[in-house]
């Protein structure tokens, strides 16, 4: 397929953003209203109405989760060595759609399968439309962080809205119709990518034509034979859902194999190639981290507001699923204009922090938004923590957010060689996916113990208790490898030079 529009003159744009970017945007914003939403009530769902207990539906939660973040690794490969961006975005959006409304079907054997379609389609979704965003770029384009910036103001948009929509409908009134919600904008970013992505000239194209419309032995084409087997993983992956404890028999040796894998392709460049997959492999280690403390959000952290914070604004009860899952997203969209001015203004004077400094920023900033909620418990009236400390805390996890994660995306694509940019991207969002688990496993240590018999929970004062003795735990470790990241951040910029 060939494309009137030429990647020199994308890469050649005026001002601060390519055009392409702005439709990039807005897929993202639909596709993470989606996933958002859905996220906003999963937890919840599982512990108010599948009536699982909080150990269970914390790790069952990390382990969706974490299998959302792996799936990007195929999804990343199938996309750089036969499908294309392009295709992979399209068919990963139609089957996050398909999950959404599956979930919706108000039977409870839809949860598990709908969640199983979600982790199929988000694996081709998620890493391709990064990958694209970063090829709208030259190598050393000193705006690249701020697109990446604008771009994720896109994610929260998206976040914002689902979480407050999706929340408030499911919480408040029915939950299968808060996910039937979340596919019908899929559907709406679907049309607005499908519909004008010719203006992203060669960009996201398959490598070969050819090659994916070659027949297989069974018949059929290349393309084809990759959807049929998408569709065949769903029944695994309901399998590893429904028996939510082998997930940590197969986590590591993926993982494993993966990074060997990554190694092994280096190994093969040369030697200033080598140093910067070096350099992308460590800020990924500590990306793991951040997410093992930051998706508390989604998991501990949104049965904590259910039950431990105080939702009451001017007379009015706020539902705790829609004020937990759309903050982070509103202080995201507020700051980030900030941070790519900001970015811009460091980068023109040539006193930009690299990569290594940022991420270090973002895990100490994390660890002060975990522990303002610690102080918030000291001064909770009756076990309810007052909103202000709840909200506070969620600033300065925002901020660290926003030092790492578009940052991260960034960096990946800079530091990888144009051949191992798809692969690189999946093992970053792999990296999530240890974060994703290990959230899950760290929720659980904050599960709050009921007495089947009569049903009832601890009271407030005492689950404050247990939440706050995890939540300063976060706070320290998450300070102390920010200061460690920050001790090693010359070092990793000296093997960085050639970006820098």
């Amino acid at each position: 397929m060939q494309s009137a529009i030429s990647l020199e003159s994308i890469q050649n744009f005026e001002g601060k953003y390519p055009k392409q970017l702005r439709l990039l945007f807005f897929t993202e914003m639909w596709e993470r209203f989606t996933f958002y939403g859905n996220r906003a009530l999963l937890l919840l769902f599982m512990v108010n109405y599948l009536h699982f207990d909080d150990a269970k539906g914390n790790v069952i939660y990390g382990t969706f989760q974490s299998l959302i973040y792996a799936m990007p690794v195929l999804g990343g490969m199938l996309a750089d060595k036969l499908l294309g961006q392009r295709r992979s975005i399209i068919w990963g959006g139609i089957l996050l759609a398909a999950g959404s409304f599956v979930m919706a079907i108000p039977v409870k054997e839809s949860f598990f399968i709908g969640m199983a379609i979600l982790v199929v389609g988000n694996g081709y979704f998620k890493p391709n439309i990064s990958t694209i965003v970063g090829n709208l770029y030259k190598a050393g384009d000193g705006r690249r962080d701020a697109g990446f910036s604008f771009f994720y103001m896109g994610i929260n948009v998206g976040a914002m809205l689902g979480g407050i929509l999706c929340g408030w409908i499911g919480q408040q009134y029915n939950w299968h119709l808060g996910f039937g919600i979340a596919g019908i904008f899929m559907i709406l970013g679907l049309v607005v990518f499908v519909k004008n992505q010719s203006i992203l000239g060669p960009i996201g194209l398959p490598p070969s034509e050819a090659i994916l419309r070659a027949k297989t032995k069974l018949g059929i084409s290349k393309e084809l034979l990759v959807y049929g087997l998408s569709l065949l993983a769903i029944p695994v992956f309901i399998v590893v859902l429904s028996y939510y404890k082998i997930y940590s028999y197969l986590i590591n040796p993926f993982g494993i194999i993966a990074l060997l894998y990554v190694i092994y392709v280096a190994s093969k460049l040369d030697k200033a190639a080598f140093l910067k997959i070096l350099v992308a492999l460590i800020l990924i280690i500590f990306s793991s981290l951040f997410w093992a403390f930051y998706e508390q959000g989604g998991g501990s952290l949104n049965l904590f507001a259910d039950r431990n914070v105080n939702m009451n604004v001017v007379g009015f009860h706020l539902s705790s699923a829609a004020v937990n899952n759309s903050i982070n997203s509103i202080f995201v969209i507020a700051l980030t204009p900030f941070f790519v001015v900001g970015w811009i203004w460091l980068a023109n004077r040539k006193k930009e922090p690299n990569a290594a400094v940022k991420f270090a920023l973002g895990l100490l900033q994390l660890g002060l938004g975990f522990y303002i909620f610690v102080i918030g418990a000291k001064f909770a009236d009756n076990g309810m923590v007052s909103m202000l400390f709840f909200v506070l805390g969620y600033l300065f996890m925002s901020s660290g957010e926003l030092c790492l994660s578009p940052i991260g995306l960034s960096a990946i694509t800079q530091l990888s060689p144009p051949k191992m940019v798809g692969l690189m991207m999946g093992i970053w969002f792999l990296a999530s996916s240890y974060g994703q688990y290990l959230a899950g496993i760290i929720g659980s240590l904050m599960a709050i113990p009921s007495d089947a018999a009569t049903g009832k929970s601890m009271s407030a004062i005492e689950s404050l208790a247990i939440y706050s003795n995890i939540f300063s735990k976060i706070a320290w470790v998450s300070a102390g490898s920010g200061i460690l990241l920050l001790v090693i951040s010359p070092w990793l910029k000296k093997m960085m030079k050639t970006i820098e």
